[in-house]
């Protein structure tokens, strides 16, 4: 089946992965200003890393879409090369395979 993004909904998804990259920054400032700060005890040392590399990898997938964007291979399956629907791209904009393929990549 061939999907193909509309210039809206590509537009549309720019700026939901740009306004999850921006709160995701924000977040990744505010875990290592607690870790620099000596602020992290209450969280406990192992967790404010953990945040902070989950942060780090969160921010990294985000800008890796960005760039599937720019380079035209958003919106298509990493395995297969399907069209991903927009109506999932709306709801997980990270994605990265159909639905058939992620369940197949989650079942394995």
């Amino acid at each position: 089946m061939i999907i193909e993004l509309s210039s809206i909904q590509i537009q549309t998804l720019r700026e939901e992965l740009r306004e999850q990259l921006r709160r995701r920054e924000t977040q990744l400032d505010s875990l290592k200003s607690s870790a620099d700060s000596g602020n992290g005890a209450d969280m406990g040392w192992q967790d404010l890393m953990a945040a902070i590399a989950a942060a780090d990898r969160a921010i990294n997938e985000t800008q890796q879409a960005l760039d599937r964007l720019d380079d035209g291979s958003y919106g298509r399956c990493a395995h297969c090369e399907a069209g991903i629907p927009y109506e999932r791209l709306k709801i997980r904009p990270l994605s990265r395979y159909c639905i058939t393929c992620q369940r197949r990549h989650e079942a394995a």
